[in-house]
């Protein structure tokens, strides 16, 4: 009986390999592993000298070679294939221990390209496909956690079931399409290929999740493959619960608003949707504001700040049920503070403001799959346009360009009123404009004299200017682009209101 042992990741290997020999097997290796064996006292035949043929070319060809191949791939109960077996002098290979150069570890450090190619492997895979291929007559194992499945069963009843081998195949073909598509990843962005012809996504699993959007639906929570500053899945939970699903979504959504302020910002989030956002001189201030926004819906929500929090802040918090709280970091005494809520989710993100430029979006439909660029720009600066003949003053074009932060974040469709750096009315994902700021309006309720309106996408109709001027709103801002511009324009003379155009829309749906 023949193992074959060609690892990078050498966890655990000596004492199985020892145990391997404990029954009986004999082992073959290459390089780093085959020198670790041996400076274990472990007998290994070295690769090259099993075949015959030495490794060439600075180690890129080790294993290719029949007698490995063969001794993997032939039937052992096919006639035909033992007989060939015979005359070549290929003997089975029963058990195949890999695992791939370190692709992933390469590429994380920042390689040079020379280095990251030298580090995509070619003779694992093939092992590992051809091991995993003829699953009935080898048991292939990538990972060291499945050591011990091996042995136990090996101990036991001096094989392995074909129910296991079966099983370490599918983690085989996983693996290795895994590994291709970091390659194929890794050549795509250099090229900035964003949609190739056939795309394969690969992720790494974080956790499975108690469950998903309803306790029905099973869930799992993955992240890719390069490290990214500033991403969720980098966050550190530092007390409370495990996340959820819904957790994790919102807070993903409450992140990507969050990082279109550079000022001390707030943002609440609650069902996917912000319910609060403040701007101000400190985060605690900030907080104020985005708690008074809407001092009911808060409660149960998730809350993201780009500033450390304090004691002050953090006093505030304590005050309300939330569900997480994200930052960059906090004071000692502001986590004491926090940390006695037991079931309250702390997480720390470091670079919580980072941006992550050329990245792609993609979202599932039945059977398939949207890919499109990350929606990363706000406005163009020379694009911004007032189109009324009164101006906004210098504050309401703060806040309008507050609004808009807001309301890009907004599902469709959506509006957003805003009044010194506050939300103060939000209303998303309506199947009309008018019933979306209708919501907002009600839910301002006498906020909204002297706020801004910020909507995601041209007003059809002036509808919209109307109920804003009765609601007491001084001045909008919109893409523009409708075939009835005028009236809004029309409009907002008539009734006093400032109007910009963006020549820009934010759809998010």
């Amino acid at each position: 009986m023949k193992a074959l042992i060609s690892v990078s990741d050498k966890t655990g290997i000596v004492d199985f390999a020892k145990s391997l020999i404990k029954l009986g097997y004999e082992i073959i290796s290459s390089g780093g592993t085959c020198k670790l064996l041996r400076e274990n006292e472990i007998p290994a035949i070295e690769v090259s000298d099993y075949t015959n043929f030495p490794e060439c070319f600075e180690g890129r060809i080790k294993t290719l070679h029949p007698r490995i191949e063969g001794g993997i791939l032939f039937k052992r109960n096919d006639k035909a294939h033992q007989e060939s077996a015979k005359d070549l002098e290929i003997e089975g290979i029963d058990i195949v221990v890999c695992n791939l150069y370190p692709f992933r570890e390469t590429l994380n450090a920042g390689a040079s390209h020379e280095d990251i190619i030298e580090n995509i492997d070619i003779g694992g895979p093939t092992m590992l496909r051809a091991a995993a291929k003829n699953y009935e007559d080898v048991a292939v194992v990538i990972h060291p956690e499945d050591y011990n499945t091996i042995l136990e069963e090996l101990q036991t009843y001096n094989s392995v079931s074909l129910e296991t081998k079966e099983r370490l195949a599918a983690k085989v073909f996983n693996h290795t399409a895994h590994y291709d598509a970091m390659i194929a990843s890794y050549f795509n962005q250099k090229h900035n290929i964003k949609a190739p012809e056939q795309l394969t996504l690969t992720f790494d699993k974080v956790q499975d999740l108690r469950y998903g959007e309803n306790p029905h639906q099973s869930a799992a929570y993955y992240k890719q493959i390069k490290l990214e500053k500033g991403l969720l899945t980098n966050a550190k939970k530092l007390h409370g619960k495990e996340l959820s699903y819904n957790n994790i979504s919102d807070t993903n959504g409450g992140l990507e608003t969050l990082k279109e302020f550079s000022e001390p910002t707030i943002v609440a989030v609650k069902h996917g949707t912000a319910c609060g956002i403040g701007s101000a001189d400190t985060i605690a201030e900030a907080f104020c504001k985005a708690y008074e926004a809407d001092p009911i819906s808060i409660f149960g929500g998730i809350v993201l700040a780009n500033r450390e929090i304090d004691v002050t802040t953090a006093e505030q918090m304590s005050k309300i049920f939330l569900e997480v709280i994200i930052a960059p970091n906090y004071t000692d005494d502001a986590l004491n503070i926090l940390t006695k809520k037991k079931n309250v989710r702390i997480l720390q993100l470091e670079n919580i403001e980072k941006t992550i430029p050329n990245s792609t979006v993609a979202k599932t439909v039945l059977g398939g799959l949207l890919l499109q660029d990350a929606d990363l720009e706000l406005y163009n600066e020379g694009s911004l346009e007032v189109v009324t003949e009164k101006h906004p003053t210098d504050e309401e074009k703060k806040d309008l360009l507050f609004a808009w932060k807001m309301v890009k974040h907004t599902k469709s469709n959506g509006i957003a009123l805003a009044k010194n750096k506050r939300s103060v009315g939000i209303g998303s994902g309506q199947v009309s404009r008018i019933g979306a700021l209708e919501i907002a309006v009600r839910q301002a309720g006498d906020k909204s004299k002297g706020a801004v309106l910020a909507s995601d996408a041209f007003f059809p109709f002036p509808d919209c200017v109307e109920l804003a001027a009765k609601a007491g709103i001084t001045a909008i801002i919109q893409p523009g682009g409708s075939v009835k511009d005028q009236d809004s324009i029309d409009a907002a003379n008539k009734l006093g209101i400032a109007m910009m155009f963006t020549h820009q829309r934010h759809f998010k749906h």
